[in-house]
């Protein structure tokens, strides 16, 4: 018989408040009920805020296990909402199957008087039902809509509707684990120098991501430490939405950072940038 797949790791949707009002990890049961063809199996109870590569591996070795089975249709993954982006990057990248994927959670507690978990769950669930998603790849079900993992970012700390995604276009490389692969991302604001990035270098980064302004922009200091950069050097934005191109020179736009050796990210944000270089790198690209 076919049957659904849910991947737990903890999060919000898993979690109770303790009598000060803080959020406990892992605390509490989530009021959900399955239907008979639905398996649930745990695959860690953490908040997201504290996974490292070797955390989302481990999620990308569990969706690959469930989908082993010819028998299950599709898998749902309950993750934290900080680091959501993330991991269902990194599972998409490998996700070379036609059966859906589907992260959820929640920005509400299990025990609180409103929880949006429960009905986040059971659209992900539907998500998975729904033939019309099969090949769309990896999606997410929140605040009532389904969006593409790619070009995933959470826009707002307490909404429900707490997403937007930019829909990047898909392709897929083959599996490999990002475990001990060192990518930093430097902020860069007005008046940033070659201090951060030459510390993440010193510090044994293996590639840099940079949270440019505007259209990914910044000043000649920064372009300078770029061009004598030992490590690939990806340039994204701190502007939550729109596509970036390296359309400025004078010494400190874009144009100059790719002429120093970088590259554009042109949708996606730094979180899931870090993921996608981290994932070169270890394949060697």
């Amino acid at each position: 018989m076919s049957h659904i797949v849910i991947l737990t790791t903890g999060g919000t949707i898993a979690s109770s408040r303790d009598a000060q009002g803080i959020s406990r990890p892992g605390s509490g049961p989530m009021p959900l009920e399955f239907a008979s063809d639905v398996e649930v199996r745990e695959v860690m109870s953490k908040d997201s805020s504290t996974f490292d590569f070797a955390d989302m591996d481990r999620i990308v070795d569990s969706v690959s296990n469930a989908l082993a089975d010819p028998a299950c249709s599709g898998v749902v993954v309950l993750h934290g909402t900080d680091t959501m982006e993330e991991s269902a990057l990194l599972v998409d990248l490998f996700h070379d199957d036609p059966r859906p994927v589907v992260f959820t959670g929640a920005q509400r507690t299990s025990d609180h008087p409103e929880p949006d978990g429960p009905a986040n769950v059971g659209a992900a669930v539907e998500a998975v039902r729904d033939g019309g998603n099969r090949g769309r790849g990896v999606l997410v079900a929140f605040g009532g809509r389904i969006l593409q993992a790619r070009g995933l970012g959470k826009a707002h700390t307490s909404n429900l509707d707490a997403f937007v995604s930019a829909a990047e276009p898909r392709r897929v490389v083959p599996r490999v684990r990002i475990a001990g692969v060192r990518v930093d991302i430097v902020a860069l604001y007005p008046g940033a120098d070659s201090v951060a990035i030459d510390a993440c270098v010193a510090a044994g980064a293996q590639g840099i991501v940079l949270e440019a302004t505007g259209s990914g922009n910044t000043n000649a200091e920064v372009v300078a430490a770029v061009r004598e950069c030992s490590v690939p050097v990806v340039v994204t934005t701190r502007v939550p939405m729109g596509p970036i191109a390296p359309t400025y020179g004078g010494g400190g736009g874009g144009a100059d950072l790719v002429q120093a050796g970088a590259v554009f990210s042109p949708l996606l944000r730094a979180g899931q940038a870090r993921i996608a270089l981290a994932v070169q790198i270890a394949g060697g690209v």
